[in-house]
């Protein structure tokens, strides 16, 4: 039986950790989207995934013709699910999996019609069968109501004959709420997490916003000035950063005044213990600086040490100067292995102060850091302001390879997407060019707008994703796409005369709608953050390794016989011959009838497998003037 959105029965669920093999037909961004979205899953839930290592049954991702996935654990070894062309993108792949997982798209539900209105006669014929719900008495829809921002609901247009919607919603403003790519609802997690009985996400460690009295369990040091708990400051910040303002009697952030400290004093704060996972962590925080020049924020571990019982301090960055008087974006790598806790270290320097250093919205997860932020300040005023067409540029970055690069955003689309804003990728010349391989081979670029979200869990960050293959060819052939910027870009001066060379760029012209921007938190305080980074995912390139009773059964006579292949290789005479051409023809049948099977399932609605559109995102490249 099936409920209105999720598979009843535990034998359809995995294991919280899920074995994957990424199989080699995957494009090269993909594998990368894939892997993020894991990623998201862990640190949102408690579900985790593997490499494959043998284990009875996991999901092999492949390329098909578009986005699809059965429906739960359906214990058939391997169970495939497909990331086809234009399904690269983030929330389509977090779709899929959920499918997976043991979710149907979330107007499956038996109480759909209370919500939506289903406008059949403009549904493609044929397709009349993903707009059906299942009968209440079969279903449970554990607890959660209906929910029109799921990442599992069809768009207002999905499966429509020519413009208008097929889905209507009863309250109208939810229209262009509906269908959303850009991740996990609120909703989806708390199904996801109910569903599989989790209490905490894998690779989630700690958020503090600190509104409560007990300050998260942090603990001020011994013999140090003090961090105090306010809500405003003489000469800022006026508000926090976490409300800003809006909400009466909340709103608080820590805040060491460096004006009523002398020369050389500190001020520790220090996290409760904690306890991330081995490897890569990162940690999130706001800070607002008011102080001197030359006064310091020192970012410490202190690591215990099992063995001596004891603990050792580590340092791990030092913030002075910089952007000065506004709520600013700062992330730091860390490297943890014992439990330890987070030490905020303000020291007061010797040039005269005016206020101090204020933090907000703390977080610590078990992931890497984007490379870069950018911070877009009076956006309002430029969106009110900025003509279709026209594009805004980042400062240009260098990535941990030695690559520069830079994006463009049109504010308010390009002249033929107008509503949407549009993203795009460029490498830049940069001081390293000299000594990088071009055409740029296998970096994954991520462009990311930050939903300012106090708690990273509850964040949807819009994400777009996409990578440089160094054989990719520019239009009309004659050159590479990713190449030296110096030969197939276009120069550019700045305003002190200044100059560089931009090549051409890749993204979509449909990143995110203008409705959906101005909703969440992706404009907080009229300022909005862009969060990039450029990863080298080469590795990518090498297949998946296959674990060796694979290997083993893949070398066996019956295996190969089964995928229909070098038995008809074989030179055979006589009886032994006839036999080959009989298991042959057997063969072919089996396949054909699995195929009529396969196509069977994907019209019924009873079947196990779910057909996706793909992603409303595709790539698009621009060139010319940049």
């Amino acid at each position: 039986t099936f409920s209105r959105n999720s598979i009843i029965g535990d034998k359809y669920r995995w294991p919280t950790t899920i074995p994957y093999y990424l199989e080699d037909s995957l494009d090269m961004n993909a594998k990368g989207v894939i892997l993020k979205a894991f990623d998201q899953y862990r640190l949102k839930t408690c579900i985790d995934f593997t490499p494959w290592k043998g284990e009875e049954n996991y999901i092999s991702v492949f390329k098909g013709s578009g986005c699809f996935s059965s429906v739960g654990n359906q214990h058939v070894g391997k169970q495939r699910l497909s990331i086809g062309n234009n399904c690269d993108n983030l929330g389509t792949v977090e779709h899929e999996f959920l499918h997976a997982l043991g979710f149907w798209h979330e107007q499956s539900r038996a109480d759909r019609d209370d919500y939506v209105n289903i406008m059949w006669d403009r549904i493609e014929p044929g397709k009349e069968h993903n707009f059906k719900t299942y009968d209440d008495t079969i279903s449970s829809a554990l607890g959660v109501p209906y929910d029109y921002g799921s990442v599992m609901h069809y768009s207002k247009t999905a499966f429509n004959i020519a413009t208008e919607p097929t889905i209507v919603t009863k309250i109208p403003h939810f229209m262009d709420v509906i269908g959303q790519r850009m991740g996990f609802s609120a909703s989806d997690l708390t199904k996801l997490n109910r569903l599989y009985n989790c209490t905490k996400s894998s690779a989630f460690v700690d958020s503090c916003d600190f509104e409560q009295e007990n300050i998260c369990g942090m603990i001020q040091g011994a013999d140090s000035a003090e961090w105090k708990q306010l809500s405003s400051v003489n000469g800022g910040p006026q508000t926090d950063f976490s409300n800003m303002g809006q909400c009466t009697g909340k709103g608080h952030f820590m805040h060491f005044s460096t004006a009523s400290a002398e020369p050389g004093v500190r001020a520790v704060l220090e996290t409760q213990w904690l306890y991330p996972k081995h490897g890569a962590q990162c940690l999130q925080f706001f800070l607002h600086n008011t102080g001197a020049a030359d006064d310091v924020l020192n970012i410490w571990v202190r690591e215990y040490d099992k063995a001596t019982s004891s603990s050792k301090l580590k340092l791990f960055k030092s913030i002075s100067g910089g952007v000065m008087g506004s709520w600013e974006l700062h992330n730091v790598d860390l490297n943890v292995t014992q439990k330890a806790r987070v030490v905020f270290e303000g020291v007061r320097g010797r040039s005269p102060s005016q206020g101090g250093f204020s933090l907000d919205d703390i977080n610590l997860s078990s992931t890497k850091c984007p490379q870069h932020v950018w911070h877009i300040r009076n956006i309002t005023r430029l969106l009110a302001t900025t003509p279709v067409g026209d594009k805004l540029y980042s400062p240009r970055f260098l990535s941990s390879s030695g690559y520069s690069f830079q994006v463009g955003v049109y504010l308010n689309g390009r002249s033929d997407r107008p509503g949407y804003m549009a993203t795009y990728f460029h490498l830049t010349s940069g001081p390293n060019d000299h000594m990088l391989k071009w055409p740029c081979p296998w970096q994954q670029a991520t462009m990311a707008l930050m939903d300012q979200q106090s708690d990273i869990r509850q964040q949807m960050n819009m994400h777009r994703m996409v990578t440089t293959d160094p054989g990719k060819m520019s239009s009309d052939g004659t050159e590479y796409y990713w190449d030296d910027p110096r030969k197939v870009g276009s120069k550019v001066t700045a305003s002190d005369g200044s100059y560089y060379y931009r090549g051409p760029g890749t993204g979509t012209s449909t990143f995110i709608t203008h409705s959906r921007l101005k909703s969440r938190n992706y404009i907080k305080g009229d300022d909005a953050f862009f969060l990039f980074s450029l990863e080298d995912i080469s590795d990518l390139l090498v297949s998946q390794p296959l674990p060796r009773s694979a290997v083993k059964a893949d070398a066996s006579p019956m295996t190969a016989a089964h995928h229909g292949a070098p038995v008809l290789a074989i030179a055979m005479a006589g009886c032994a011959a006839a036999v080959v051409l009989m298991f042959s023809m057997l063969i072919v049948g089996k396949a054909w009838m699995m195929s009529r099977r396969w196509r069977r399932e994907q019209r019924d609605d009873e079947g196990v497998i779910i057909q996706d559109m793909p992603g409303f995102m595709q790539v698009s490249d621009i060139r010319g003037n940049f």
